[in-house]
């Protein structure tokens, strides 16, 4: 019996040291991905970005030309963070607030919405994890 419990909790370790930092990476990438294509496709054609925001992604007290250039930076900046794992909890925590923004004020009901919300409350949460850019610096912080 207690060579079932080694080889569980030996299972558990493997898990936690190695397949929970990749899977960390493959989420972080996933969902920064689908914001960043976004964002690159309102800067592609900037005149349609402002229509949008102008007459579909109508966000109260924000004037359309404010809220296009707010969320077209958020779409790039925070997804790169996001993806990097550098301040990758506040990546996550910003595309969650604009996810949050979305859901409410522009597409009510979608349900992607949700699984992005879930995803990026995880990684605020968490943090990005060991391959990440914020391990890396903490690594050598805790050196000096």
């Amino acid at each position: 019996m207690q060579a079932l419990v080694n080889t569980f909790q030996w299972s558990l370790s493997a898990v936690d040291k190695w397949l929970k930092p990749l899977v960390m990476l493959v989420v972080r990438i996933f969902i920064a991905y689908a914001f960043f294509k976004s964002g690159l496709l309102k800067i592609k054609d900037w005149d349609s970005t402002i229509f949008l925001f102008q007459y579909e992604y109508v966000i109260p007290f924000i004037p359309y030309n404010v809220a296009a250039v707010m969320g077209t930076i958020g779409e790039l900046v925070l997804p790169t963070l996001l993806a990097l794992g550098l301040a990758g909890r506040i990546g996550a925590f910003g595309l969650l607030i604009m996810t949050v923004v979305i859901e409410t004020f522009v597409y009510p009901g979608t349900q992607e919405h949700y699984y992005w919300m879930s995803i990026l409350g995880l990684l605020v949460v968490t943090g990005p994890g060991l391959l990440s850019v914020d391990t890396l610096i903490r690594k050598h912080i805790d050196k000096d």
